[in-house]
């Protein structure tokens, strides 16, 4: 039997010394790690059942789509995430760790350095994210001969972006920048080109060891299908391939629900495009039902994106006598308050009329929880239930 012992993930630089744990934890010479935040209690946390002794590393869920969950990956599993984004991308390189090295996101960007050999740039965190500090730390990556990789949460480039200067110049001198851990709208990807940043959006969650569609493509052995139940194409995602975690700890009855027929049933609504891309339309959980009818937050949000003025959004449903639940929007400004009736317009132009919100609340920056995802439990609660 293996044992599980937790890895306090240093902010900063000091992340680098647990790499030689990481590099164990894969080779199969070391225990199973679950990588925690700074300052967690390094402990063992017990033994691995039989059925569980292929596991590398141990990711704990950020929680955003109800309690957290252990999700327990193998060294093959992560291997194959790495080695197909590199196969991708154009081939091994230096990485720059720009989020908490204990999300799959960050712990990726570990192994994909730890696989081409590389040492990885650290960006500390622990201050906030910064843009000279973000540039300081590229630039320490980007002196090295070979390909120059980064990953980031939208919010982190929505920042570069609007204060320019070294950080932004940093940026566009990257191969690849991978974004993720929330959508991506349109608008903030095209704003991203102009400046010569070359984005990759990528779809993935800790089951699948991190993003395994990017630019709405599957990755190298990656196997989408969408459960189609309605006259768009859309349905429920499911995903295979070598990647895929091989359950929760602690939890048969949930892994046995979720991993299905050897395919993980993700929880989020797509559909497959003519020419096989995945358009991905958000967690069925976040579907807003209004008057009877389905509303997908993810279209709301891209048309309100693409409204001058609006530098981030997030939309969800709030409780409503009425209608059963009515579409709220939380709107980041780039400045003074956008026009309302611009605002309903885009909406009832690209959405239709069912889905214009009817309430809006402007703040100065979205709550975030786990690697980058809107906090919506703390946006919910700026809205009035019952307007």
């Amino acid at each position: 039997m293996r044992e599980l012992r937790r890895l306090p993930m240093p902010d900063g630089p000091a992340v680098r010394e647990v790499l030689p744990a990481l590099r164990a934890a894969l080779a199969g010479t070391g225990p199973a790690l679950l990588p925690g935040a700074a300052g967690s209690d390094p402990a063992v946390l017990g033994q691995l059942g039989s059925a569980e002794d292929t596991t590398a590393v141990v990711v704990e869920t950020s929680g955003s789509t109800g309690l957290a969950k252990q999700v327990m990956l193998s060294a093959e599993a992560l291997r194959a995430s790495a080695n197909a984004t590199h196969a991708r991308l154009g081939g091994q390189g230096h990485w720059l760790l720009a989020m908490p090295a204990h999300h799959i996101a960050g712990i990726q960007v570990l192994i994909r350095a730890l696989l081409a050999n590389t040492e990885p740039g650290v960006l500390a965190l622990a201050g906030g994210f910064r843009a000279q500090a973000f540039a300081d730390a590229a630039e320490r990556v980007l002196r090295e001969p070979g390909r120059h990789y980064t990953a980031l949460v939208p919010t982190q480039l929505v920042r570069l972006l609007d204060e320019g200067g070294a950080g932004l110049a940093a940026l566009s001198r990257f191969d690849a920048v991978l974004l993720g851990g929330a959508a991506t709208p349109s608008s903030l990807r095209a704003r991203a080109e102009q400046h010569g940043v070359p984005v990759v959006t990528t779809y993935g969650m800790s089951e699948t060891a991190g993003g395994c569609v990017y630019d709405q493509h599957p990755l190298a052995g990656v196997r989408i299908e969408v459960d189609s139940t309605t006259p768009d194409g859309s349905g429920a995602i499911t995903i295979a391939g070598p990647m895929l975690a091989h359950g929760y700890r602690g939890e048969p009855e949930q892994t046995a629900q979720a991993f299905a027929s050897g395919r993980f049933h993700t929880g989020d609504l797509g559909r497959l495009l003519p020419d096989g891309r995945l358009e991905v339309l958000g967690r069925a959980d976040d579907m807003i039902v209004t008057g009877g009818v389905n509303v997908p937050p993810v279209l709301v949000e891209r048309a309100l994106a693409g409204v001058p003025g609006v530098r981030e959004v997030c939309v969800l449903g709030v409780p409503n006598r009425e209608w059963g639940a009515a579409v709220g929007a939380a709107v980041v400004p780039t400045g003074s308050e956008p026009d309302l009736e611009e605002l309903r317009g885009a909406v009832r132009e690209q959405v239709g009329k069912a889905a214009v919100p009817k309430q809006f609340v402007f703040v100065p920056e979205l709550p975030l929880r786990g690697p980058g995802k809107p906090d919506r439990e703390i946006l919910r609660n700026l809205f009035t239930p019952s307007a």
